[in-house]
């Protein structure tokens, strides 16, 4: 008998076109839609540009999804995890900006909803594998499930499933993961496959879409202005809408006028309200040599015992950089770069690689300039230049 496969249809053409090469594989495939953000009910009214659209986003989704699977002559299901979104991706996310922290919200969706609560929907109903239309490959051993890198360079999204638990990944399959969107959408259109052939690339927050992110996080966390400081001068050069709505390294939509800049977000006093900046001439404060990392998932079946080389991404869509890593204990690394690493902010993800392998990550969540602690290097200086 075939194996039955339940795939993720999200109404986009990544899905689609990964539903049709499991079906030309062979095996049973069931499609299924989710449905995890409710606007109305969760307050999503400010900086949601769609809110008086006819018909919403997730239901147009639906219905460009459901012509797809009728396209194919493959069942669709449909199932909501609003509150599981709610309750494990969305308040742990508005708990890390309370903190000023910048969290990734596609990682903890795909950790919770896709691979864990839609993983456990999936096995209820009787499927022995969970597809998605992600751009990453996985490779079935004997010893364990290897996530590697997938063949779209510019696609890969190996990022956001570092947290992907080796059991969830020993049950997964991503169809797509060996072409290019190129190739993915030639595909579609060959197959006709009209309602999503053409269509945009979903972007925004995962399950949510496209925002004016500063207006939508005011629905949830009250904007309050205050100072913008020059780290090396500790003047006033402007004034920021609220501290929580900057991460590091953020450049731009910082209103500040004169000839100095550009300027960069370098700090946050989350208790005082202050967002501290430099100018581009004097980037140093920028830059750190280590971090620490915690809540590793690490894919591999063994933890390496002693230090450990690889390379690390610290943000989607960054270049890959040279790293040594160290357990301090079962899911806490730290992690050295010497030569020097930009924006390494609290909050995002860490990710390991080995080569074309991805071996997991972590939240990062303490930065350190030749040991001494960023944050701590910016409150001292503070303290010293009132002094």
């Amino acid at each position: 008998m075939a194996q039955k496969v339940l795939l993720g249809l999200s109404g986009g053409v990544d899905s689609a076109v990964a539903a049709y090469i499991l079906k030309e594989q062979g095996y049973d495939v069931t499609c299924a839609f989710m449905r995890n953000w409710d606007s109305f009910a969760n307050n999503d009214i400010m900086g949601n540009p769609t809110i008086q659209d006819d018909v919403c986003p997730q239901e147009q989704d639906y219905l460009d999804a459901k012509a797809v699977a009728d396209k194919l002559g493959l069942p669709l299901l449909r199932v909501d995890f609003v509150k599981e979104y709610w309750d494990n991706v969305f308040t742990y996310f508005l708990d890390e900006y309370r903190k000023g922290r910048t969290p990734n919200p596609d990682i903890l969706c795909n950790k919770y909803i896709k691979f864990d609560a839609f993983m456990k929907y999936a096995r209820k109903l009787g499927f022995d594998i969970l597809a998605t239309g992600h751009y990453a490959q996985v490779e079935h051993t004997p010893l364990y499930s290897r996530m590697l890198r997938g063949a779209d360079s510019n696609k890969d999204q190996t990022y956001f499933l570092c947290q992907v638990s080796q059991d969830a990944l020993a049950h997964a399959l991503f169809p797509i993961g060996n072409l290019n969107k190129a190739e993915v959408r030639i595909i579609a259109q060959k197959l006709e496959l009209e309602s999503v052939a053409t269509k945009k690339d979903s972007t925004g927050i995962c399950f949510i879409g496209e925002r004016n992110f500063k207006e939508f996080l005011q629905n949830y966390l009250p904007s309050q202005d205050g100072d913008i400081v020059d780290i090396h001068s500790l003047e006033v050069i402007g004034r920021h809408i609220g501290v929580l709505y900057y991460t590091i390294g953020q450049r731009k939509g910082l209103g500040i006028g004169g000839n100095k800049g550009p300027w960069f977000v370098v700090g946050k006093d989350v208790h005082k309200n202050i967002l501290y900046v430099t100018n581009g001439n004097e980037k140093d404060w920028l830059y750190s040599t280590s971090c620490i990392v915690s809540g590793v998932n690490w894919l591999r079946p063994h933890k390496p015992e002693n230090e450990y080389a690889c390379t690390a991404k610290f943000r989607y869509r960054q270049q890959d950089h040279e790293i040594s890593l160290q357990f301090i204990d079962e899911t806490t690394v730290l992690v050295c770069y010497p030569q020097g690493v930009a924006s390494v902010t609290c909050g995002q993800e860490a990710v390991f690689y080995d080569g074309q392998e991805c071996l997991g990550g972590g939240v990062i969540e303490e930065v350190f300039c030749d040991g001494i602690s960023m944050q701590k290097k910016i409150e001292e200086h503070v303290a010293h230049g009132k002094n």
